[in-house]
């Protein structure tokens, strides 16, 4: 069975995140995935509305370091570079249901969603600076603007999580839910969107976003560029060798 489902029904495509036994780390296969379905939906005039899930236990852990260490990311048109640019700049709505940790691009790609239900047991987190790496998907313009720039900095830097209270004060997520509603409770709210004129939606989306999108792409690139080259310098080397090694890292030299 594949690391993605994808179910439409009734106007929604039904994205779920399907490896629990890995805590649905993402792979660049999963990245590819994600990135063909989203240009699939754009195309489809069937699919109205986009819904991003995981498990009630866990949305995402991030990257699957592995993976990640044996196959980097490598330019624009790699799959997960592929898959940032077209949640960013993807025209119908996106709903995403978080559950459980949501680590690293499990948050940050929920800067690109329009509407997001969390579980009383969510947990978001952006860790990259505890990785030797700096921000991605924009993530270093669009949490600022959400959180302000003194809480953007300690999530940021400290690379810490912050609980499904914190996410809705600062308006990340539009409700809390129980976990094992939150799936069902965002499937609703698709199928809402889903019965509205799409011609609308699109329109409505088109310029709540079209101060930002310049911008966010030009971050996005800047901090492409920046992520690459981060990877192979000394302090990533440490923090993913630690990891593998299951040992606390040493930034001393670093």
């Amino acid at each position: 069975m594949s690391d993605i489902l994808v179910h439409t029904e009734a106007g929604v495509m039904t994205l779920t995140f399907n490896r629990v036994d890995k805590k649905n780390s993402i792979t660049s296969a999963m990245y590819g995935e994600l990135a063909d379905a989203l240009a699939a939906a754009e195309g489809d005039a069937a699919v109205r509305c986009v819904l991003i899930q995981g498990d009630p236990t866990i949305f995402s852990a991030g990257n699957d370091i592995g993976d990640f260490l044996n196959a980097p990311p490598a330019g624009k048109d790699s799959p997960v570079f592929r898959f940032l640019r077209g949640i960013a700049t993807f025209p119908k709505p996106v709903v995403a249901a978080v559950c459980g940790p949501a680590v690293g691009i499990g948050t940050t790609m929920l800067f690109h969603c329009d509407l997001v239900y969390a579980g009383d047991n969510a947990a978001f987190s952006m860790p990259f600076v505890n990785l030797g790496l700096c921000p991605e998907a924009a993530s270093s313009l669009l949490v600022p603007q959400m959180l302000g720039y003194h809480r953007a900095a300690e999530a940021l830097l400290l690379g810490e999580p912050f609980m499904a209270e914190a996410a809705l004060e600062v308006g990340l997520v539009n409700r809390i839910v129980p976990p094992t509603e939150a799936n069902a409770i965002a499937q609703v709210q698709a199928r809402k969107l889903a019965a509205k004129p799409l011609s609308a939606l699109v329109e409505t989306k088109r310029l709540l976003k079209k101060a930002q999108m310049p911008a966010v792409l030009e971050r996005m690139d800047e901090e492409g560029a920046s992520f690459g080259r981060m990877l192979r310098e000394p302090a990533a080397r440490e923090a993913f060798g630690a990891f593998m090694e299951k040992r606390k890292p040493d930034f001393s030299k670093v």
